[in-house]
């Protein structure tokens, strides 16, 4: 009996000596707020996993959505003036008649991605990944010079 408890007491020793479980970004106050309420402006959506979300019309205005998934995610008609996506995850993402003036694209993953009217006068869209992707009345080029 002895050494069942031992060997208990010693796991929970080393248990409690390792690094704090961090909250996910996915629960976080940001993320709960923007799918209640559709908006969600300037704020620290850092990492989020909105994998597949349904973010039609939100308003991200001048948000932080740097290194976010929003891989599949429907962004239709949403706001995302002056927003931070750089290394964004947006693969199979739908983005129609969504606004992107000003927004920081560096790095963006749009690969197999639908962009239809959509506004990026302004944006940033250095290294991104359009394979795949398709791009109506968007003023996105693919390679070469203009």
């Amino acid at each position: 009996m002895k050494p069942i408890f031992l060997t208990a007491a010693a796991l929970l020793t080393t248990l409690s000596f390792a690094a704090p479980i961090s909250v996910k970004a996915e629960n976080s106050a940001p993320v709960r707020r923007l799918l209640e309420t559709r908006e969600c402006f300037g704020c620290d959506l850092t990492g989020a996993n909105l994998k597949g979300a349904h973010l039609i019309g939100v308003d991200l205005r001048n948000a932080n959505l740097k290194g976010a998934n929003l891989e599949g995610a429907n962004l239709e008609g949403a706001d995302l003036t002056g927003a931070n996506l750089s290394s964004a995850n947006l693969e199979e993402a739908f983005v129609s008649d969504t606004i992107l003036n000003n927004a920081n694209l560096t790095n963006v993953n749009l690969s197999n991605s639908r962009l239809y009217n959509t506004d990026v006068n302004g944006a940033v869209l250095a290294n991104i990944d359009l394979s795949g992707a398709d791009v109506f009345n968007t003023a996105i080029s693919v390679g070469g010079e203009y």
